[in-house]
């Protein structure tokens, strides 16, 4: 282990039900913040509940964050972990080619997914659970209809990485943007991430249960909303599953 930053504690554990459950049963007695990284996972989940499926080799991670911020400041660490994503991802192959932000908490490869972020609050602490798909990826019958197609970084970059060295470069680099963010606020982390997201200025759905809006990708707001420019106006949202 090199470069572990200073102040972020670090377990990997051989197997657990799931690394946000993980969280949940030690936020409590943790004294700062904690990496608990699972080589093996036996009850992963992913946003709204659903399944995440996520082979032996691949990461499975939840940093468990100490924190007093309001549920709103708590969601934009979203934008600060996909940077963290994105950073070492371009560490682990030396390119930035074909990376891509979706938001609101996605990593693209090459057009598909390759990580994905959750986000919890769990009393005085928030936990930010990162799933990539390091070494496999799940089968296009395994994920919702219409999503991005799953992709892996050993097949669309050619490299391989252990959970273990990925979670090094991913904490290095989340420790930055979360200092920049606590000095400096939210801003310079939307500007660096708006610069990296895919489908800026393109049409996208939003899908918000039963309702669906469609327009045009203009930018994120000061809260962390996608805005779209519709037939019927701009619209911010707050919650939703995009597609392309």
């Amino acid at each position: 282990m090199t470069d572990w930053p200073l102040g972020y504690e670090r377990q990997v554990l051989l197997e657990v039900d799931s690394t946000m459950l993980e969280a949940g049963r030690q936020a409590a007695d943790l004294a700062g913040p904690t990496w608990i990284c699972a080589l093996r996972q036996t009850a992963a989940r992913g946003r709204r509940g659903r399944a995440w499926v996520n082979p032996e080799g691949n990461l499975s991670a939840t940093l468990v964050l100490p924190t007093t911020e309001a549920p709103e400041k708590r969601a934009l660490r979203s934008f600060v972990a996909a940077l963290a994503l994105y950073d070492a991802l371009v560490a682990v192959s030396g390119r930035v080619d074909g990376l891509t932000l979706k938001w609101p908490n996605d990593v693209l490869l090459t057009g598909g997914k390759v990580a994905g972020i959750l986000l919890e609050s769990i009393g005085s602490h928030l936990a930010i659970g990162i799933g990539v798909n390091l070494i496999a990826a799940p089968a296009p019958a395994e994920v919702e209809a219409n999503a991005v197609a799953p992709v892996s970084v050993l097949s669309g970059l050619g490299v391989e990485v252990t959970p273990e060295a990925f979670l090094d470069m991913l904490a290095a680099a989340y420790a930055r943007h979360e200092s920049q963010f606590v000095t400096y606020g939210f801003a310079p982390i939307r500007e660096a991430w708006l610069a990296r997201a895919a489908r800026l200025g393109e049409v996208v759905t939003a899908r918000m249960g039963d309702r669906e809006v469609i327009g045009t990708f203009e930018s994120v707001d000061a809260e962390g909303r996608i805005v779209l420019n519709t037939a019927a106006g701009r619209q911010a949202i707050a919650a939703a599953d995009i597609f392309f």
